[in-house]
């Protein structure tokens, strides 16, 4: 089997709620990139990456560019055990982590494909049925915040990141876990991301004040060791997200003991294989896991599903389901959130086949 075309389309998603954090970063409309491989044997594969703007080193429309620049390499090979294409575009064009990642999930869907097999199985065969779900809570009036946890929560949703620092004062911040714990009761898990927005002092002032409150934080600087400074000053859990985004970042953060919990996003990481890597040293590491991806729809949802289902289910701390946080849907029949879980979809590869009429023609074409 070769690849024998490329195809991109540019789709803007739409948040069904504007979502504030801290540094004065939203997301309310953003544009994903679509990404579809075809094939002589009929097969196609599907990718797809949705950087949000100001969020990490990448832009939606720096997609096409780098995939023209890597389109001869890609042209003509074997998709079948990504990982080896992978590693000839890293030598071809270092880095541009969240064009690969867009990629990487083509090849494994076409590989998948051409196995016959759901993606999970060749990503170590799946661990449970179902998995569960977090719900993010954009970063808005505390009151408000606590109704969102509550409609969530009678959805059988037991995971709630109440997203700080939007509006920088670190006492409406406190009042914001205090108010979704106080929603949601003992028990469920709550934590505070500040995705690397504030400084050490404030994280540590809100981390003190709600330290009574049962919470983990999440992401509160801008480098390792001031999350480690805040670790040690409050004393509670810490989650990282886009501090982590390949292996030594995740060793250093685990030597410093603020790896309790991780994001690891595809698109961080570059896609499926590079994941996979990481999945399997936080497995080493006694990490819990979040898998998942920065932002997007139903692509992206599915590939971060089947990694989630072949992952041993005891370090397994969440999954996402982005696609039902915007619309519209690329593939109205993917899988969707059922009593706080969700399901990887079946059939072979991705399991999910995107409207084309909704994609409509193609923004740039390479073959």
């Amino acid at each position: 089997m070769k690849i024998t075309s490329i195809r991109l389309w540019h789709v803007p998603l739409t948040s069904h709620a504007t979502y504030y954090m801290a540094a004065g970063k939203t997301c309310d409309t953003v544009e994903t990139v679509v990404l579809a491989l075809g094939t002589d044997a009929g097969l196609t594969g599907w990718g797809e990456v949705c950087p949000i703007p100001h969020y990490l080193p990448a832009y939606a429309r720096g997609v096409a560019p780098a995939v023209q620049e890597m389109a001869p390499v890609i042209l003509g090979a074997d998709p079948v055990g990504p990982e080896a294409l992978m590693a000839r575009l890293d030598a071809h064009l270092p880095d541009h982590r969240y064009t690969k990642s867009a990629l990487d999930i083509a090849l494994w869907d076409l590989t998948a494909q051409a196995a016959g097999l759901p993606l999970h199985a060749l990503m170590g065969g799946q661990r449970q049925q179902d998995l569960p779900l977090y719900h993010s809570i954009t970063c808005i009036d505390p009151d408000e915040m606590a109704r969102i946890a509550r409609e969530a929560y009678a959805t059988g949703i037991r995971q709630f990141q109440c997203k700080l620092g939007a509006d920088d004062d670190w006492r409406a911040d406190v009042a914001r876990l205090a108010k979704v714990r106080e929603a949601v009761g003992d028990g469920p898990l709550v934590y505070g991301d500040w995705n690397c927005g504030t400084d050490r002092l404030t994280a540590t002032r809100v981390g003190r004040d709600a330290s009574r409150l049962d919470v983990m934080l999440e992401a509160p600087c801008a480098t390792l060791a001031e999350c480690q400074a805040v670790r040690d000053a409050t004393g509670l859990p810490m989650k990282m997200d886009e501090l982590a985004h390949d292996t030594a970042t995740l060793l250093e953060a685990h030597q410093r003991q603020v790896l309790d919990a991780v994001a690891l996003k595809i698109s961080k990481f570059g896609g499926l294989s590079k994941l996979r890597q990481a999945r399997d040293l936080c497995l080493h590491l006694g990490a819990r896991m979040c898998v998942e991806c920065t932002w997007g729809s139903d692509i992206v949802t599915a590939a971060a599903l089947h990694l989630g289902a072949a992952t041993e289910p005891r370090l397994l701390l969440n999954v996402c389901d982005l696609s039902s946080y915007v619309g519209p849907r690329l593939d109205p029949n993917a899988p969707a959130r059922t009593g706080g879980r969700i399901a990887p979809p079946s059939g072979a590869g991705l399991g999910v086949s995107p409207d084309l009429d909704l994609l409509g023609a193609p923004d740039a074409v390479f073959d």
